[in-house]
């Protein structure tokens, strides 16, 4: 059954090759004179088509160029911290018997926005934002936002001086909301 394809598949192949050279054959056999050596070429490879020295000529020139502008802003992805970094940051605090809590101190109005390693919502309306420095900031944010809607990390659209700044920058979630910072604070651990 095998061979039986094989052999149809290869007499499909060859059908369009011999069907291509009949009407030359019964041309000769009944003494019509040919004119010019071109017409006994069958499939169109005769002198008149283009020859293959000339296709690769072509391929060696240089192609036309365009100028194309492209306008385009940089938008970031800030997203959660994975638990693994976070875990990570609290295991290299130093191991002390007293019980530590976290107090907040002044920042800057502004942090770069490279240095954000990712964000966890936090009570109070703020996220936590972990750093390169092996920071913890806490960015309060505006009093028609939630926290809870920033789960899934946010965007910020890169500004010229590449920060993040309180009542300049927009932080969008990934749920759609638009919010603006209020205020950055830096964690430090204290003992009780």
């Amino acid at each position: 059954m095998k061979r039986l394809i094989a052999i149809l598949a290869l007499v499909a192949l060859l059908a369009p090759i011999f069907a291509a050279q009949v009407p030359v054959r019964v041309a000769a056999q009944d003494n019509v004179r040919l004119t010019g050596p071109q017409s006994g070429l069958p499939l169109g490879f005769g002198p008149s088509q283009v020859s293959p020295g000339t296709l690769l000529d072509g391929a060696h020139r240089a192609q036309e160029q365009n100028q194309v502008r492209i306008r385009q802003r940089v938008i970031v992805r800030v997203s959660p911290a994975p638990a693994r970094a976070r875990s990570q940051m609290m295991a290299d605090l130093p191991r002390r018997p007293m019980r530590q809590s976290f107090a907040e101190v002044e920042h800057d109005d502004c942090v770069e926005v490279d240095d954000i390693l990712g964000v966890q919502p936090a009570e109070g309306n703020r996220l936590l934002m972990f750093t390169r420095q092996r920071q913890i900031l806490s960015a309060r944010l505006g009093e028609s936002c939630v926290a809870r809607a920033f789960y899934a990390g946010f965007y910020v659209e890169r500004s010229d001086d590449g920060r993040l700044c309180v009542a300049r920058d927009l932080l969008q979630s990934r749920a759609g909301a638009s919010c603006e910072v209020t205020e950055f604070s830096r964690l430090v651990a204290v003992s009780q």
